[in-house]
């Protein structure tokens, strides 16, 4: 091994580090919270250390451990199911209207579920003289209302299973997760030409809270449906969502479990990432009493 004299050698080069050894060495001394480690991950995405998209999907692993299934589950209200003890011509409109890829399959009672459909799978009934439904379904897999997501998506990822369906503590469906409502809250919202926004779907009644009557409301909700819906007046000039009032309001993009009042109106950020606020809690607030003239 050849030798250098000290005022020849070549200059050292440091290793190059990986994005994870710059996080490591920006966290220290070590967090001792949840709660911390994110307020750390924020600072290194103001200081360019990480973009909005990393820093999104860290938070969303984080919240993927904290909701359950019922958090995020399509309600047994709005499941679209399939009834195979009738004749396929009458809900093989219902598959073609809204072009799902599984189904879930019941025998005449919503909880009675016998299996899922592969709606791949009904080509054959148009190639061949005899099909048998029954035969095409797949097994279904149940899960209680309280699994949570982290234990379900490693499930999906172990069985390769796409669906499962939800019972509640009575064993009755509760309604349907997928695989992708639990990537989504890691990744976003994952659209496809087939994802419809229904209003009706953007404003949800709860019961009445501490103060007043109370909605979970999505933040793309528009201004003009927000107002008429709950008899609020707020201006839509400058914004055209809730989520637009809300981050305008703060100056800033909202976090999760935020509280504060808006002209008359109590709002908590449910959900929230470094790109956008997704739900919120809204509840009215009773009008201030006017001080008596003496």
């Amino acid at each position: 091994m050849q030798d250098y004299p000290s005022s020849t050698r070549p200059p050292e080069t440091k290793p190059h580090r990986s994005l994870f050894e710059r996080l490591t060495a920006l966290i220290a001394p070590e967090p001792e919270s949840r709660s911390e480690l994110l307020e750390v991950l924020h600072d290194a995405h103001e200081r360019n250390l990480i973009d909005a998209d990393a820093l999104s999907m860290i938070e969303g692993v984080f919240q993927v451990s904290d909701l359950s299934a019922r958090d995020i589950m399509i309600p047994r209200s709005q499941m679209d199911m399939i009834d195979i003890s009738k004749p396929i011509e009458e809900w093989m409109p219902l598959v073609l209207e809204t072009a799902h890829s599984r189904f879930p399959a019941v025998e005449g009672e919503r909880d009675k579920v016998i299996g899922i459909l592969l709606a791949k799978d009904l080509l054959r009934y148009y190639a061949e003289d005899s099909f048998d439904v029954r035969g095409m379904l797949r097994p279904a897999v149940f899960i209680p209302e309280s699994k949570r997501l982290n234990v379900l998506l490693r499930d999906f990822r172990a069985n390769r299973n796409h669906m499962a369906i939800v019972v509640d503590e009575y064993g009755g469906v509760g309604g349907l997760i997928t695989i992708e409502d639990v990537l989504e809250q890691i990744v976003g919202d994952i659209e496809d030409e087939y994802d419809f926004d229904e209003e009706e779907d953007n404003i949800l009644a709860l019961d009445a809270g501490e103060h007043g009557p109370r909605w979970r409301v999505k933040a793309l909700t528009e201004m003009e449906q927000f107002n008429e819906t709950l008899g609020t007046a707020y201006s839509e000039e400058d914004v055209d969502t809730i989520g637009g009032l809300v981050a305008n309001h703060l100056g800033r993009m909202p976090r999760k479990g935020e509280t504060f009042d808006i002209d008359g109106a109590r709002f908590e950020v449910l959900r929230a990432d470094a790109r956008q606020v997704h739900v919120l809690l809204v509840e009215k607030l009773p009008p201030p009493v006017e001080p008596v003239a003496e």
